[in-house]
């Protein structure tokens, strides 16, 4: 004991010992004096010097004083010091932290230095977490702390609840899990809540708003341990809303239990709990004066009410709290509060944000709330009244995005309601001694404030939200614009303010007012295709729209581009091509060729891009820090969603289309550049048959000379001249009859290729993308010119061939028949026929070849206009037609030449077989009906073309 005196009481004379060395001494005496005297005021020395000490505490005390703890049960003054002691260096709360003692001398690093509180607050919380962390390192602690708190000694029960909650503080997830598997752990603290010692009691309560944070499976113990009743109750006996803060305890504990926890919300309302909250909200006719303490406890009843119906919650749960809160008269107290004068502003504004969810999606809720009338002479809705603060630019910007909330939950799935709303805009229902709320609502559409503008053009909007009835009725609202002027439609009055801005109004160019009216249009004329046939009625619209989103504008204006972006994709998506300059297809073809369909889609998707479109779309309440922010409305967010997807897959449907097309014609040019050279190949097999047949044509005439110089040969020999005729003549006719087949077969490629020419006229008119396949084209041209010139060539040989005929012809008819044999004659005769048939034949073959190099000159024409139809625009494609129809008419032109020359080409068979005939031959009758096929072809070809050109 004269230690302690030394330590504690006057000065001892000769050098002090440090913090450090005496708190070593005190964890040695506590750890060996065997007289509970003695290790009591150890333990109560180690308390006073805790605070200041609290590391060297910490370090060397802790595994001491636990083991008091466990050892010295049946001491509560030892347990008390015990327990206060490890409070204090656990403990992090800044108001404990404050040393009223004259500290002890300090050596070293523990000279008391003064520092940043913020520093201080940070090592205090490093040093309570580290201590914490120790002391929990062995769950059996936090258990025997448990344990201790069944004492009813206040002086270990209270040290003790205040040592446990800081634990939960500091380290709340780890305790939570040590106390949810210790026996009767919940239990036991729920008995703090019976404790007649106030103190207990409320530190209890202390407890327990730790212990339930975040913990679901704790927050249902504690509901079903009877939490609600004896919150309730102590809710009651401190007096409701005029309660202290034990009530504000009791309210935060309720919500922690409540919020987020359906399990725990189905028992509260199953409890009837919910009758029990009524009485908090009577108020009386004089509400000046509120004291600070009432309004936060208000607050906490008016949230803990919203937490029963929030919108998070499940549709059926939330629907039937809904229903109870009616039932009860919770939503006609509130509404009173609504209506009450005096009422604090922040109480007023989370009085409307709590009766907008009390009725959102309720019918029977919304229709009583419709019925409210404000006490004022006359009377005037409630709705009405709360428009009024909305559109007035001199109200807290807080409380009137509460009214736009309480409006927008008031139409909420409310058809009757929406009705009702836009009623009051038509010209039939206006009442001119009274204000209504569509007077409001357009007063605000077009205000020179931005911020009502906003305000009204979403309130509008949740007018027409799925309502394709009132979306219609909306049509018919007449604007009275000035004196002298006619009426103008609501709808027009609204684009106007987007299209001309500052001529209309000074402030209307403002990107606020701009999202409004956009969000306003986008989802008046979603859905009705009648509002798009109106929109688009106006011709500024789409021109305004185009110029709007292919401009390079600031990232503010980027926003505005999306929005004109996605009502125009509506404009498409909702078209029923009842005009005919703005249809579907038309529309279409105008974004590719002013903004680009990639452009278009880059700019659509910017709106869902922007970082305020993500915080609009997370909960239906508009919570915007400034009014700058307050761009996007929550059930938009929703339209944008659905609209942007089906508009973009229709964009990229249109893409892969052409990408498809593009693919098909390059497939076609390819396959005629094959069938190209497929002719080339025929072409030359054609020029070598024809170099054989003038070989052959040179040594018949040779022939032919040496037997008129030879008449007197023997007759064997002109048995064998004759014989070898005969045999030639055989040969000719074989080849006659071979070229005839290749006249048909050429014949139907013909008319293959006009088929194959006219489908590709018809792609080229449909197609604004054709420019591949260039390259094909321009190899196709040059074989085309190659072939022209073989084919000159040809021609020039067989002019030269007709020549000699004719002089062969002139030497025949000058020998006299009377001077040479009957055989020499008939010999001369059928060389003659062999010589006409021949030249015949190669006569055709020349035609073919020339009708081929014409077709294949016209299919290089068609090639050419499609790849400049393919390049074109719209308009250009028009044009483009006419130059198509008169390129049929050439075509036709080409054709009939065709048919003359194919038409000279069967006279001339028909005039040498009536001579071969003549001649003694026999010529079969299929081969006049031959003769006759191709003409009748080309008269069918020739009538079908008609019918393509008209």
């Amino acid at each position: 004991m004269n230690f302690f005196r030394g330590v504690m009481g006057g000065q001892a004379a000769g050098p002090q010992p440090s913090g450090a060395e005496t708190i070593q001494k005190l964890c040695d005496r506590v750890a060996s004096s065997t007289l509970l005297e003695d290790r009591r005021d150890a333990v109560r020395a180690l308390k006073s010097l805790s605070k200041k000490y609290r590391m060297e505490v910490g370090t060397q005390a802790m595994d001491h004083l636990i083991n008091i703890l466990q050892t010295d049960r049946s001491d509560s003054e030892i347990l008390g010091y015990s327990l206060d002691t490890l409070y204090n260096i656990i403990c992090n709360d800044e108001e404990e932290e404050q040393d009223a003692v004259t500290p002890l001398p300090l050596s070293g690093k523990h000279k008391n230095v003064s520092v940043p509180d913020e520093n201080a607050q940070k090592q205090a919380d490093d040093l309570g977490a580290l201590f914490t962390e120790k002391f929990i390192q062995d769950p059996e602690h936090v258990t025997l702390l448990l344990t201790l708190l069944e004492e009813f000694d206040f002086h270990v029960r209270w040290p003790g609840v205040k040592l446990l909650t800081a634990l939960l503080k500091n380290q709340g997830p780890q305790v939570q899990g040590i106390i949810l598997v210790s026996p009767m752990g919940v239990s036991r603290l729920m008995d703090l809540l019976a404790d007649s010692r106030e103190v207990i009691r409320n530190d209890g309560l202390l407890l327990l708003q730790q212990l339930t944070k975040g913990n679901a499976a704790i927050q249902k113990i504690v509901a079903f341990e009877n939490a609600f009743e004896r919150l309730l109750d102590i809710i009651t006996e401190e007096g409701s809303s005029d309660g202290g803060i034990v009530v504000e305890d009791c309210l935060l504990l309720l919500l922690n239990l409540l919020k987020n926890n359906s399990s725990n919300q189905n028992f509260f309302k199953e409890g009837s709990y919910i009758q029990r909250m009524k009485p908090w909200f009577e108020v009386g006719d004089d509400n000046s004066g509120w004291s600070a303490q009432k309004v936060t406890n208000l607050h906490l009843m008016l949230q803990l009410v919203r937490v029963m119906v929030s919108p998070v919650n499940s549709p059926g749960a939330t629907a039937s709290c809904q229903k109870s809160m009616y039932q009860c008269g919770l939503l006609q107290q509130l509404c009173t509060i609504l209506m009450a004068t005096g009422v604090p502003a922040d109480i007023l504004t989370e009085t409307i944000n709590t009766v907008s969810e009390v009725i959102r999606g309720s019918q029977v809720n919304q229709d009583y709330f419709a019925s409210v009338n404000a006490p004022s002479n006359p009377p005037r809705p409630a709705i009405v009244v709360l428009l009024m603060s909305m559109v007035n630019e001199r109200q807290p910007f807080v409380l009137r995005c509460a009214v736009l909330y309480c409006f927008q939950c008031f139409l909420y799935k409310n058809q009757k309601g929406q009705g009702e709303i836009v009623a009051t805009l038509l010209p039939s229902t206006i009442d001119a001694n009274s204000i209504s709320a569509g007077q409001l609502l357009c007063g605000g559409l077009f205000s020179a404030d931005s911020l009502s503008n906003w305000c009204a053009a979403v309130a509008l909007a949740h007018a027409l939200q799925d309502n394709l009835t009132q979306k219609e009725q909306l049509l018919r609202v007449q604007l009275a614009t000035s004196m002298g002027n006619p009426p103008v439609s609501l709808l027009q009055q609204c684009t106007n303010i987007l299209s001309q801005g500052d001529k209309i109004i000074r402030r209307g160019s403002k990107v606020q007012t701009r999202v409004g009216l956009l969000m306003l249009l986008c989802t008046w004329i979603s859905n009705c295709p009648i509002a798009v046939t109106h929109f688009l009625h106006n011709q500024e619209n789409v021109p305004f729209l185009t110029a709007q989103i292919s401009e390079n504008l600031g990232e503010d204006e980027r926003l505005v581009q999306g929005l004109c972006a996605l009502l125009l994709g509506i404009c498409i998506y909702y078209n029923d091509n009842s005009l005919e300059n703005y249809t579907k297809e038309k529309l279409k073809q105008l974004i590719e060729k002013r903004i680009g369909k990639e452009n278009f889609v880059e700019k659509l998707g910017f709106i869902a891009k922007h970082e305020l479109y993500s915080r609009a779309a997370q909960k239906p309440q508009p919570v915007f820090p400034s009014p700058e922010q307050m761009l996007f409305d929550h059930e938009f967010t929703k339209l944008v969603k659905e609209l942007e997807g089906v508009i973009t897959k229709a964009y990229k449907e249109l893409i892969r289309e052409q990408d498809a097309q593009i693919q098909e014609l390059k497939e076609k040019v390819a396959t005629m550049s094959s069938q190209n050279k497929q002719l080339q190949t025929t072409v030359t097999q054609h020029l070598s048959q024809i170099q054989q047949h003038k070989d052959q044509y040179n040594i018949l005439k040779l022939k032919l000379g040496k037997e008129n110089q030879g008449q007197s040969n023997s007759q064997a020999d002109g048995s064998q001249v004759n014989g070898l005729q005969t045999e030639e003549l055989t040969q000719l006719r074989e080849e006659v009859e071979e070229l005839r087949k290749q006249h048909t077969r050429l014949q139907t490629q013909l008319d293959d290729k006009d088929a194959l020419i006219n489908t590709l006229r018809s792609e080229a008119a449909q197609t604004a993308d054709g420019s591949a396949g260039g390259s094909e084209s321009t190899e196709l041209l040059k074989e085309l010119e190659a072939l022209r010139s073989q084919v000159q060539s040809q021609s020039a040989e067989i002019n030269q061939l007709k020549t000699e005929r004719q002089e062969l012809l002139r030497k025949a008819e000058a020998v006299s028949p009377d001077t040479v044999p009957s055989s020499d004659s008939s010999l001369d005769a059928t060389k003659m026929a062999e010589l006409e048939s021949r030249l015949t034949a190669l006569t055709t073959e020349t035609d073919k070849l020339k009708e081929e190099n014409k077709r294949l000159s016209g299919s290089r024409a068609d090639l050419e206009q499609q790849l400049a139809s393919a390049t074109s625009t719209v308009a250009i494609l028009q044009t483009e037609k006419a130059k198509l129809q008169t390129e049929v008419q050439e075509s036709k032109k080409e054709q009939d030449d065709l048919l003359m020359l194919l038409a000279d080409q069967d006279q001339k068979i028909l005039s040498l077989k009536q001579r071969l005939k003549g001649l003694g031959e026999t010529v079969e009758d299929e081969d006049d009906l031959d003769a006759k096929d191709p003409t009748d072809d080309d008269d069918e070809e020739e009538d079908d073309d008609d019918e393509d050109e008209d």
